[in-house]
């Protein structure tokens, strides 16, 4: 069964419970890798850009690790199976380090508001004092709950009437009252709790995969206003406005075919006056392409007369 999971998923599942190993052994050998793997505060002596990758693949327990993992094995699978292998694991580093960013804003406030900026030391709990430095190195969030929020925000867009069966009340609800239920939730107790959990973490990481999910939607081929298929979601190429005007001239001067046969009650196109219509258009667009470079080149006055007329003729037809 295992080796029927999505790439992605599987290697993710694989890589935080080696890191856990990792993490064990390390501290059994008085190394502490959440120390320095961990996403320290910004403006800690310990902060290291590439911090915000390392975290995702921390945790600070088998309880944490277990819950993460059993989010990302239940909802992951499915969401990789439906955005793509590429896609998703562009969408899983994207939550997990927008879910890191949040939570540093978060904690400059935290910074700048409650006045510590304006200290130099910070008093311990034993009477002494340490150097402001050495305190915000405590500042530090691991884990891979702000992607795997992101996951579930995907799963309930992707499947908003699928049901999921509750632990605690054991009752069915649907995937979208679930995704905001927890949200909800994570919002209340960013605000409520001091404790050490990363609120903020979580909750960025459902609103980077939220503005990242609209993005694709945005520039998906189909549109409309409800969430399609992720199969359908392929952004579109940008295009300079010399290529959108060059396009739209190419479709004023394109001819459909209008020659047809009829025999004995069947209609059919004539397959020869097919061929020599097609000669004629593409003689035709490669004129009209020609004219549109002398355009582009030396301005619309550049051109002779014949060569305006013939502009000005095919775009009418």
């Amino acid at each position: 069964m295992f080796k029927q999971f999505p790439p992605v998923t599987k290697n993710l599942l694989i890589i935080n419970c080696i890191v856990f190993l990792a993490q064990l052994v390390g501290e059994q050998r008085g190394m502490d890798l959440a120390d320095s793997l961990g996403l320290h505060f910004v403006l800690a002596p310990d902060f290291q850009p590439w911090q915000l990758v390392t975290y995702l693949f921390l945790h600070g327990g088998f309880t944490h690790l277990f819950f993460n993992m059993f989010s990302l094995w239940m909802f992951g699978r499915i969401v990789e199976q439906t955005m793509s292998t590429k896609r998703f694991i562009i969408y899983y580093f994207v939550c997990g380090i927008g879910a890191g960013l949040c939570q540093e804003f978060w904690q400059l406030g935290e910074y700048y508001i409650s006045g510590m900026h304006n200290y130099q030391f910070v008093s311990t709990s034993w009477g002494g004092a340490i150097p402001m430095s050495e305190f915000l190195n405590t500042w530090s969030t691991i884990g891979a709950s702000g992607a795997c929020y992101g996951v579930l925000l995907a799963f309930g867009m992707t499947f908003p009437n699928e049901r999921i069966m509750l632990l605690i009340p054991p009752i069915p609800i649907k995937a979208k009252y679930f995704v905001v239920g927890y949200a909800a939730i994570e919002l209340v107790s960013a605000f409520a709790s001091n404790g050490n959990i990363a609120h903020f973490a979580h909750l960025g990481g459902m609103l980077f995969g939220l503005v990242l999910i609209l993005y694709w939607r945005r520039n998906s081929r189909g549109g409309g206003n409800r969430f399609q298929s992720w199969e359908t979601w392929t952004p579109r190429r940008s295009q300079s406005p010399w290529t959108r005007f060059k396009d739209h001239l190419r479709k004023l001067t394109t001819r459909r075919p209008k020659m047809t046969i009829h025999e004995g009650g069947k209609r059919f196109k004539d397959r020869d006056a097919d061929y020599k219509y097609n000669e004629r258009t593409k003689e035709q667009e490669a004129r009209v392409d020609k004219i549109l470079e002398k355009i582009k080149r030396s301005g619309y006055q550049s051109l002779t007369d014949e060569e305006k007329k013939e502009l000005f003729d095919n775009s009418r037809r």
